[in-house]
């Protein structure tokens, strides 16, 4: 699978660094080009000549190779490769890229990459734990960057915990399943929904919910990284798209998702629904700040939203898919079920607030995929393992057809 890719190597002030090598010869055997960027820092823990003789190349660190004026392009270097990967990810490292602090050759090279970023961190337990690391790592997988978790056990430190950079034939693995996965959907459009939706009480105030959109983005870029051609159709979240296949429609109210829907949907071979639609809004929208003054008590009148998911499954056609999704506090089987016939849809995939780590604004999702043939649970997962989950059961879906 990685046979004739370019890969950036990005490396880091870590003890881990050492690793690197088994990297490169990792991939190097399995038929990859290897061009190493290397930090300052990097190059206290590993040499530039052991690197360059295992890629055969020179190693880059400075913006000039010699004093004569000779200048590494950052640019060049993100347009070349088709995969940067940053093993190992120290916290200073992932600090800066999460706010742009373009100090050094590999943090440029990393603003300027057009292809998919993998992050491999390596530091010590309590680093890693540290809100400020977890907090930038949120921040780089909402721009698109693909988290290896680091692994258990001894650190430099002599500590034991997490925090250790995962091993290298692993992160080859994620590189190779990556670049394996990208023609299963070739030819296919797909309609994804994703966030929530807002509904304007006035200029200023709205009904909204909690949902962060990062399950709808998830499954835009599993369906893209498979050849899919995406639509996404995103309700206000604070998200970015990575592959070049996704279409991004920006909306805010439910009327402006279902007419998103509306106008995709026909030339579309299948429909994820994922948004967290709002149910109902105002009946009437004020043009001014309401104030509060000498009143207790404000009274609103609602009235029912479109209904999205219903109205593509009446005009659903027997070569397309539509896949909705179920959000339950009680009854879930129940709900789930009545929900995938009133909908019409192909199958449905079941959250429960009930479950730790479910639902929104984590980063995980514990899942059950419901048909009309029964149900598959899955464990508790990041999201984008899940949407990668939902899409092998989509791939299922057209091979059974």
């Amino acid at each position: 699978m990685l046979k004739g890719k370019k890969i950036i190597l990005g490396i880091t002030g870590s003890i881990a660094a050492y690793k690197a090598c088994y990297i490169i010869r990792g991939l190097i055997k399995r038929g990859a080009e290897v061009q190493v960027v290397i930090t300052p820092a990097g190059k206290e823990f590993i040499t530039p000549i052991t690197l360059s003789a295992l890629t055969s190349k020179p190693v880059i660190s400075e913006f000039f190779a010699q004093r004569d004026g000779t200048w590494n392009s950052h640019v060049d270097l993100g347009l070349w490769a088709d995969a940067m990967l940053i093993a190992p990810a120290s916290a200073s490292t992932i600090g800066k890229m999460a706010h742009g602090v373009a100090d050094n050759m590999l943090i440029t090279t990393y603003l300027s990459a057009k292809a998919p970023v993998f992050v491999a961190p390596a530091m010590d337990l309590d680093m890693y734990a540290h809100p400020s690391t977890q907090h930038n790592l949120e921040v780089l997988r909402s721009y698109g960057n693909r988290i290896i978790e680091p692994g258990t056990g001894e650190l430099a430190s002599h500590l034991v915990g997490k925090g250790r950079m995962e091993e290298p034939e692993s992160i080859i693995r994620v590189l190779e399943e990556f670049f394996g996965a990208t023609s299963e959907l070739a030819g296919k459009r797909v309609l994804i929904t994703a966030g929530p939706t807002y509904e304007k009480i006035d200029p200023v105030r709205f009904i909204g919910n909690y949902s962060s959109g990062k399950m709808g983005f998830a499954l835009a870029e599993e369906c893209a990284k498979r050849g899919a051609e995406v639509t996404l159709v995103a309700g206000p979240v604070q998200l970015k798209t990575v592959h070049s296949r996704i279409q991004r429609i920006d909306v805010e109210s439910a009327r402006e998702m279902y007419e998103a829907a509306q106008a995709y949907f026909p030339t579309a071979d299948v429909g994820i629904l994922c948004a967290a639609v709002a149910d109902f809004k105002p009946a009437e929208v004020v043009d001014q700040k309401i104030k509060r003054g000498d009143n207790k008590e404000l009274t609103l009148t609602l009235q029912a939203t479109e209904d999205i998911a219903a109205s593509l499954g009446r005009v659903k056609t027997g070569q397309q898919i539509l896949i909705g999704f179920a959000l339950e506090t009680v009854d879930e089987q129940q709900h789930a079920e009545a929900k995938l016939e009133r909908k019409n849809f192909d199958f449905i995939v079941l959250n429960s607030l009930n479950d730790a780590g479910a639902g929104f604004r984590h980063e995980t999702n514990k899942i059950a995929i419901i048909d009309r043939k029964g149900r598959t649970d899955y464990a508790l997962k990041c999201k984008s393992e899940v949407a990668s989950d939902i899409i092998d059961r989509l791939v299922a879906e057209w091979t059974k057809g």
